[in-house]
């Protein structure tokens, strides 16, 4: 290839709608341009880069034995709503794509295919005989993101592999999982890329169990929490961790049921209530309302109490409220703070926000218009472990001292895990390890689903005893498209994207350092030439351009060698440059490569080579 037939255009500066250094430099080297907002155009350097991480993901997933399909990207809504996910999908996230064809049907832009997947595997798995079955397929999906970001992290359409695993049994289904573990971790590796695999929440994909592939990079959009020793991480969303320990309240104070009054004049903050009366937050219990809201219309209150000393983690209070209400109300499609407005709307005007206790009744609820008249009770265990606290009155400028639950005033609420966990916590397998936070990019994500989907879509087999059951399923992710992205935060300098070489649009790019010297020119075409006939992936820059512009938009594009043709040219003299690094050497051009091959073959399976 050569660059002058690449329609590459380069830009100097940092565009304006780039924020983080990958989407910079993908748009400043001519790899993407925005079309709207959250989609782009994968230009050919990029395309050969998705090419390249696809060819990996493809050899890897059929060394393991899955088979490659490819699913249709318009699906019946019918599906989804058999799922019990199409109005999570539309009303609730609102992040799938939907229209009406013709005759008024309801139909949606896949963001990912569990509902079309179980509906094939229930018309033609039909006996044991024909588990496991693992298949995938990488395609383009959609997904109508709020605020489309960071170019390809966070765009409203992607490229992604989903995989879908069937089984009789969830034994079959663990070594399933096993083994998407380890192509996983080989693909990323085999990508040039240092990624970790972390505990995960399941979110609306749902099932039992689920890890997702971190890249480590600042920009990365999630939190990773990890153990010194290596023997745990976890999204933020997911982590748990000890906290830390309560100060006990002064010991002349008493747990005694509702406590003593405590004048606390516009003291409405933690910190205030803190500093005005020597109490430290761990001695507190405060009182978040919120109003949660369900597929049927439900819209019920929701009373959390957590340490005054640590925060909700809205994931885990989602999956909570989803367990306690979906199977009668149906998805839960919102979760929101219960304000002062909101309650006046409501026809309520009594609640005492900022003095609020884990006591507040239920009767404020009374005469609500839609809401439920009772309040959902949930409590953190960091809460409930306090035998005596610090909390609001329920009336204005007032708090108790030395409340305490179980009487009939501090009914103890239901106990659950909502904290969101901390770097600096304590680790559960050992008090002596402390979670270190750091950034990352998540490129996969794996499920155990069990037999969610399967259930829900009747998808039976016949097992060995003659009787039909539900199949066992499991879900496999990797984002194409982000991978690549995520490949240039991870590998880069100041001067430009530094590429992996196994994923790199091309391994070598030959500069003429004068196109109009002829001697430089018929040197370089030979060595173009030569390369190509050893299998090197080689790009010519044959631009009538200046030798300064040729070397930094070279270094731009972080193609992962450059042989430079230059004033040596008529002694048959070449300069071989290594991206990563910077090294250079003067060589012959007839040692090239002999130099060069043996470093390529040893980057192409994934080792560092000296420059």
């Amino acid at each position: 290839m050569r660059v002058s037939r690449l329609m590459l255009v380069t830009l100097r500066d940092d565009p304006a709608e780039a924020e983080i250094p990958s989407h910079k430099l993908l748009l400043r080297a001519g790899y993407i341009r925005r079309v709207g907002s959250g989609i782009y155009a994968y230009l050919p350097l990029l395309w050969r880069v998705l090419q390249k991480i696809s060819a990996i993901v493809r050899e890897e997933l059929n060394a393991s034995g899955a088979l490659e399909t490819l699913l249709p990207q318009l699906q019946p809504a019918e599906l989804w709503q058999r799922s019990g996910r199409w109005a999570g999908y539309t009303a609730g996230e609102g992040i799938m794509f939907h229209l009406e064809d013709r005759q008024g049907r309801e139909l949606g832009l896949g963001p990912t295919h569990e509902e079309v997947i179980t509906a094939l595997a229930a018309d033609l798995l039909r006996s044991y005989r024909q588990l496991p079955v693992n298949i995938y397929q990488i395609q383009t999906k959609f997904r109508d993101e709020i605020r489309p970001r960071f170019g390809l992290m966070r765009g409203r359409e992607f490229i992604m592999k989903d995989g879908y695993s069937f089984h009789a049994d969830e034994a079959s289904l663990r070594e399933t999982y096993a083994a998407m573990d380890h192509a996983y971790r080989r693909i990323f590796s085999r990508c040039g890329l240092r990624a970790v695999a972390v505990e995960a929440d399941s979110g609306a994909i749902g099932g039992s169990a689920s890890q997702e592939f971190m890249v480590t990079a600042d920009a990365g959009e999630d939190l990773i929490l990890s153990s010194p020793d290596g023997r745990y991480a976890a999204n933020q969303e997911r982590a748990v961790s000890l906290a830390p320990e309560a100060v006990p309240l002064p010991g002349g104070v008493r747990a005694a049921g509702e406590g003593e009054a405590l004048s606390t004049p516009a003291h409405t903050s933690i910190e205030d209530l803190c500093a005005a009366h020597n109490l430290d937050p761990t001695q507190l219990v405060k009182v978040l309302l919120l109003l949660a809201r369900f597929e049927d219309g439900l819209q019920q209150p929701v009373l959390v109490c957590l340490r005054g000393d640590q925060q909700l983690n809205e994931v885990k209070l989602a999956n909570a409220l989803t367990a306690r209400c979906a199977a009668e109300h149906g998805v839960l499609l919102e979760i929101a703070p219960l304000t002062a407005e909101a309650a006046a709307k409501e026809g309520l005007g009594s609640i005492p926000f900022g003095f609020m206790g884990p006591h507040l009744a239920d009767a404020l609820l009374a005469g609500a218009r839609s809401w439920q008249p009772r309040f959902l009770r949930l409590a953190d265990a960091t809460a409930t472990a306090l035998p005596a606290f610090v909390c609001g009155a329920n009336a204005p400028d007032s708090h108790r001292l030395g409340a305490a639950w179980g009487s009939a005033l501090c009914p103890a609420p239901e106990s659950l895990d909502l904290r969101a966990a901390q770097p600096g916590d304590r680790c559960l397998h050992d008090a002596s390890q402390r979670l270190v936070a750091s950034r990352g990019i998540e490129v996969g994500h794996i499920f155990q689903l069990g037999r969610k989907y399967s259930e829900a879509l009747e998808a039976t087999f016949t097992n060995e005893a003659g009787v039909d059951e539900a199949l066992w399923m499991g879900c496999y992710g990797i984002g194409v498209s982000r991978l690549a992205q995520a490949a240039v935060e991870q590998h880069h300098d100041a001067n430009g994207i530094c590429w992996p070489t196994p994923i790199a649009p091309f391994e070598v790019i030959v500069v003429i350092a004068n196109g109009a010297d002829p001697i430089q020119t018929a040197l370089a075409e030979r060595i173009y030439a030569e390369l190509q006939a050893a299998g090197i992936d080689a790009l010519l820059d044959d631009r009538s351009e200046r030798a300064g512009v040729k070397f930094k938009d070279a270094d731009l594009l972080g193609i992962p060698w450059r042989v430079v043709v230059g004033r040596g040219a008529a002694e048959q003299q070449l300069e071989l440059v290594q991206r990563a690094g910077g090294s250079k050497q003067e060589l012959p051009a007839a040692a090239l490569l002999e130099a060069l091959l043996p470093r390529l073959e040893a980057e192409r399976n994934g080792l560092p080579t000296a420059g």
